[in-house]
Order: structure tokens, then sequence, then C-alpha cells
């Protein structure tokens, strides 16, 4: 028997040989068990999934003689071995990419009419996109309403281009990429059963040409083995993607000729950068493909972490761009040297989107940056005690968010001299208002826990008590306790303080910087004009009203 290559030998023949198409395959055995096959069906999907392969299972199940309860056709009765030695009258296949015309499909037509030898006759349209739009139109009426023994299995890679017409009279199933963990299994299967010596690092590289597609992978399988098992180097693609990210314009070319002189085409070397920063792209969105190997997780994965996302978007879109223009290029070369060289060396485009990958990488170190600065810990610098004291100016007292949070000190009591002895420092870091209004008393003792302050007339007393919680805070906070103030008028007026202890009775000295702005004006009806002038000033003394 002449040699069959690995694809053809292990073509599935049933519907549980087919790998990664449950969801079609389930739909597909339940339809032949209940008897409910429809008229027309569309599989669409990548390249090398299995859309033929299903249709010609599904064609072999339903002319099969010892059909399995399940919908699994027998294989053994002879319309299973002519299904699938390609000789069975019930089978007809119709490639439309180069049976496109008019004249294919009313040949076709002419034929669904007449018997067959089985329960039902299966066409297979395969590439259906690729019709003329005078043979979809010669299509629409028999695929409509077939005849009860016709069956119409259309398949193509590209399900948008076929006109809606002909989907709306179909079942659409669509086939998706194999996973790598099962297409893995599936190609150490095949060589096992092919008495076949292959290694992991092999299994890995066909996993990753074959892209998800069984066909393919089986195909760079047997290349590789040809080759005596050593796969193809894919340094140079590395070396391209690797100018790139350290934006360096020599190694990108110098990688893209040596990816040239290895023998691959540059659209093809376009594709598969494509096809690596698309991987990259996914993964840095938390989406990794299931079709990539452990080795391509890895690799995608550590693009993706020394490329910006604003970086591989560009690179797609530039690339991608160039392999649209390669179609029309006298030179595909220099369309992509073109397009890597300005991904490795932004000043060439002034475009928004390379404007706003720049801001990325810069924002990207920047963020690096802090986070090695983070990690350090910073020395402080010896500052002499003197030079401090003359040349840094005392701090403002601190606002506290609440005073209440400041518990008494237990180790001892409040003394009225401790007090007085911080009240001229409080003084200074207080609002003008305060300011002025408290220098007209005085403390006179502590009862009950409370700090007594003295003023001289009632007046005066509630015009501090606007501002006696601004005071307390102040206090609390020098002294590191809960301190509270009692406000009184002193007994005999302002004469008694003056007498008593004059020195606590000061007036607004010159020395100290009063906010004079801040100061309220005393209410019209307080008294006279005298009044007003004493009631606007507390704490000063009128020596004559001359």
């Amino acid at each position: 028997m002449a040699y069959q290559s690995l694809y053809r030998r292990y073509r599935s023949g049933q519907f549980n040989e087919l790998v990664g198409q449950e969801h079609v395959v389930t739909a597909l055995k339940n339809a032949i068990a209940e008897n409910r096959v429809g008229h027309a069906y569309l599989f669409s999907g990548p390249r090398g999934t299995g859309k033929t392969s299903t249709a010609r299972i599904l064609g072999k199940a339903l002319n099969c003689t010892s059909l399995e309860a399940d919908g699994e056709p027998c294989c053994k009765c002879d319309s299973c071995i002519s299904f699938a030695e390609g000789s069975s009258y019930d089978l007809h296949e119709l490639d439309a990419a180069s049976n496109n015309g008019v004249e294919a499909i009313r040949d076709l037509i002419s034929k669904v009419a007449l018997g067959s030898p089985g329960r039902t006759k299966v066409y297979i349209l395969d590439e259906v996109h690729m019709l003329t739009s005078g043979a979809e139109n010669a299509l629409l009426k028999t695929l409509e309403e077939p005849p009860s023994h016709v069956v119409f299995v259309l398949a193509t890679t590209e399900p948008q281009k076929v006109v809606s017409t002909i989907r709306s009279r179909t079942q659409h199933f669509e086939f998706e990429l194999i996973p790598a963990n099962l297409l893995g299994e599936h190609l150490r299967w095949v060589a096992n059963d092919s008495g076949l010596n292959v290694s992991d690092e092999m299994i890995d590289y066909v996993l990753r040409v074959g892209g998800g597609s069984a066909r393919d992978a089986l195909s760079a399988l047997e290349q590789t083995l040809a080759r005596g098992g050593t796969p193809d180097d894919d340094t140079a693609v590395e070396e391209v993607l690797d100018g790139i990210v350290l934006g360096d314009p020599s190694v990108v070319i110098s990688g893209l000729s040596k990816a040239i002189q290895s023998g691959r085409p540059p659209r093809v070397i376009g594709e598969i950068l494509i096809d690596r920063l698309r991987n990259a792209f996914l993964t840095a969105m938390g989406n990794s493909p299931d079709h990539l190997s452990d080795y391509q997780t890895e690799m995608s994965k550590n693009l993706s972490e020394r490329m910006p996302l604003a970086t591989i978007t560009r690179s797609l879109e530039t690339i991608g761009a160039s392999l649209v223009g390669m179609r029309q290029s006298p030179d595909p070369r220099i369309d992509l040297e073109v397009a890597v060289l300005k991904l490795s060396h932004p000043k060439l485009q002034t475009d928004s989107n390379t404007i706003l990958s720049r801001l990325d990488k810069i924002e990207h170190q920047l963020q690096g940056l802090g986070s090695s600065i983070s990690s350090e810990s910073p020395t402080p610098e010896k500052i002499d005690q003197n030079s401090a004291n003359e040349d840094i100016a005392p701090s403002p007292i601190e606002e506290v968010s609440s005073v209440e949070e400041l518990e008494p000190a237990d180790d001892g009591i409040l003394s009225l001299r401790e007090v007085e002895s911080i009240w001229p420092e409080i003084k200074k870091n207080l609002s003008g208002k305060a300011k002025a209004r408290f220098s007209g008393g005085r403390f006179t003792s502590i009862e009950g826990g409370e700090v007594v302050f003295a003023l001289p007339n009632e007046i005066h007393r509630d015009r501090c008590a606007e501002c006696l919680s601004e005071v307390e805070e102040s206090i609390s906070m020098k002294l590191h306790r809960k301190t509270s103030i009692h406000l009184i008028v002193e007994s005999g007026g302002q004469e008694t303080i003056l007498q008593e202890k004059p020195q606590t009775l000061s007036t607004v000295s010159r020395d100290e910087d009063v906010d004079v702005d801040s100061l309220e004006d005393a209410d019209a009806a307080a008294g006279d004009g005298l009044s007003l002038v004493v009631d606007s000033f507390p704490g000063a003394k009128i020596v004559t009203d001359e």
C-alpha cells in the first residue's frame, strides 16, 4: 500500500474520534438518534479543525445499516466502508473554490433529484464563500426545499462572506481551534500508534506551528520527523521582537535579515509577528488562548510584561497594515522593514498613537523608579542643633481632629504654674481674634481639673467663649493631656485685676502680631461710642478720652 500522510491516515472516521468539537458532535448525534436531521448545515471555523471530516461522518451515519443507538456509525457495513474509501454513490463533494460558477451549481442541481443506493444523498460544498453571486442565487431555491433524501453540508473558513440568504436556510455550527492539551494528547497518540519517536520539545514546536489545527499540526510533525526531529529555529523572529521592545533598530534589522535568509517570505514573517503579538495582547488582558502550549504561554507572558499594552496595540496595527500593503507591493520586504523600523524607532512616527505609546513607556519607567525608591530606607541627615534653632522657625501647633482622643496623664496633677509657663507660646500661635480677646484676662486657679480664666466683665467673657475651643485644643496639645477652661468674671471688675496683678493684665503689645482684620466690630446696641471702642478691643485700657 502506498504511503499516506499522517493527517490522511489518522483522519477522523467516527464522531468520537473528533478532537475538541464536543458541542458539534453532541448536537449531530442527538439529531441522528432522534431522527431530526436538518436538510442543510453550515460548518464554519479555522482550517484543519474537522469540518469536512464531520460532514463525511454525518453522511456515513445517515446511510449506516447498523447504526448504533447513540447515532454513531458502525464503520463495518458496506455503506460505511464505501464512505471511508470515498467510493460511495451517496456522497458528492464539490470544491466551491474551483467550481464556483453558475454552470457547476446547475449541474449539481440537476443531479439532486436523482435517486441513490442509500437512504440519504449528502452533498458537501467546501469553501462555499467563494461561490459567485450567480451561483449563490442558483443554489438558493434547491437549498431551501431539497428533496427528502438530500442533505447539504456547506463548509467555509469565512462565514461572514456567505450571503445571509444562504445562512438563513441552514443550521450553523461553528468549529473551534483545538486546545493545546487536547491536541498534544492527540499528537502523542498518533506518534505511539505509528511507532514514531518524538520528544517533548518536538511536540511543543508542532503545537506552536499547528496553532490549534489538527491537520496543520500533523503536517508539521511529519515535516519535522523528515528533518531528523530538528524543529525550525525561531530565534530570528524573537530577535525582531526584542529589538522592538528595546527600541533598537539595528537589532530589528539584524533579526529580520536572518529570518529572510532562512527562506521565509516577508509575509510569513509578518504573520508570525502578528501571531506572537496577538498572543501577548490576549495574555496581558488576562485571556490567554487555549490552543497555546506551555512554552507559548510562557513566551507570551514574558513579552506582555516587557512590552507596554499601548506598544503591543500599535505594533499589531502597524504590521497588520504592512501585510495589507504587501499584496500590491513590488517588494514586500521593504514594507515589512519600514513597519518594524517605525516600531523600534518611534521618532519616525508623529501620530497620536505613537505619542501615547511614548507616554505609556515613560509611565512604565516611572512606576519602576517609584517602586525602587520606596524599597530603599532613607538615611536621615544629621543637623546641627544650634543651627537648627537659629534657622528653623517654630512651627505652628498641629491641628487635631478631636481633643477627646487625648487622655489625661496619670503621672501628676495639673498645676497653675505649668499652664502659665506655656501660655505666652500658646498665645503667639492663636488666631488674631482669639489672641486679642484672651489678652485681657489671666489664669487664677485649678478647680476640679479645669483651669479657671478670669475676665474683667461679662461682655468680655462672652466674647472669649466664642474662641474657647481653639484655646483648649492648643493647650491640650501642648500639655499632652485633655484640658478644659472655665471662664469667670473677676470680682471687683477691671480695676481689681489692675491692682492685684497688673502684670497679668497686659494690653496688646506692639511686638505681638495681632491680626487686626480678624477683630469683630462691636454690636451697635452695646452702648455709646466709647463703649463701642472698648468692646471692639478687649484687653485694652482707656487712659484718657481726649
